[in-house]
């Protein structure tokens, strides 16, 4: 059966064409991702037209680790389903990548990094053992993340200034994480974060429940967050990138979104 590709779009869903300078040529998609990443987008959906622009960059890197780490887990029958089987002719490489390149590209963003070596610090205080020469594969992706934000993220940044009950939700949630042990894990951060949130009534979603039987947390809370301190309208889980950024680091953050640091 012979696949015929579709043409690429634009992110307005407009076909990409060299007269107007719309969309993203697969020389700029390489400066700022592996290869693999663009070969997983290309092998998905063939026959359905995609939007080949920078924002799919990141999604398309996790995804292409992600079924990567899949496939140690899979049966036989599985890994036949499984992309990477395809893209590395049955022998796809052994690949351990203990932070995914979204939650770099925020923790780049945050510290504000100019090199690898700053990444580094984190990571290896974060993750004991895992250092450039055990984790090459991290070690370049970090290189990627570096250049994907100077070149497209911190251009299009643009912090807000906190509101009255936003102000309030900080300031507690400084204090519960002060509360914290300095290595406590991603996990205890999130439930604390969302401890914070349930009881503040802008943020209670009462189409969910929480463990208590009480309402859930608005997906708005975490937005607001990462507006407020990252300059950007999402990011990954909140309590993965505060564990890697550092407790004590967040809550500087925080201080200075309150002191009006960061929206100046």
């Amino acid at each position: 059966e012979h696949f015929v590709y579709e043409l690429f779009l634009d992110e307005n869903g407009q076909k990409i064409s060299k007269s107007k300078g719309n969309g993203l040529t697969i020389d700029e998609w390489l400066t700022y991702a592996p290869t693999e990443s663009l070969e997983l987008y290309m092998y998905q959906r063939p026959r359905q037209a995609k939007k080949l622009y920078f924002d799919v960059i990141p999604k398309a890197v996790d995804e292409y680790y992600a079924f990567l780490s899949a496939y140690r887990r899979q049966e036989w029958k599985e890994r036949l389903g499984n992309p990477v089987w395809h893209m590395h002719d049955g022998n796809p490489p052994v690949v351990d990548l203990p932070v995914s390149f979204a939650l770099m590209l925020n923790l780049v963003s945050a510290s504000n990094a100019q090199n690898k070596d700053v990444l580094w610090g984190f990571i290896s205080r974060h993750t004991s053992g895992v250092t450039p020469r055990t984790h090459p594969e991290l070690d370049r992706l970090a290189e990627y993340a570096i250049r994907y934000f100077d070149d497209f993220v911190k251009p299009a940044k643009v912090y807000r200034a906190a509101d009255a009950v936003e102000r309030e939700a900080l300031t507690k949630l400084s204090e519960a994480l002060a509360a914290l042990p300095p290595d406590a894990n991603g996990e205890v951060i999130q439930n604390v974060a969302l401890n914070v949130a349930r009881k503040i009534e802008r943020y209670q979603d009462h189409s969910k429940q929480s463990p208590e039987g009480g309402p859930g947390v608005s997906v708005a809370f975490f937005q607001m967050i990462y507006q407020v301190l990252i300059g950007q309208e999402r990011g990954p889980r909140f309590g993965s990138f505060a564990a890697l950024y550092g407790i004590a680091e967040t809550r500087a953050l925080i201080q200075k979104a309150l002191a009006g640091q960061l929206a100046a």
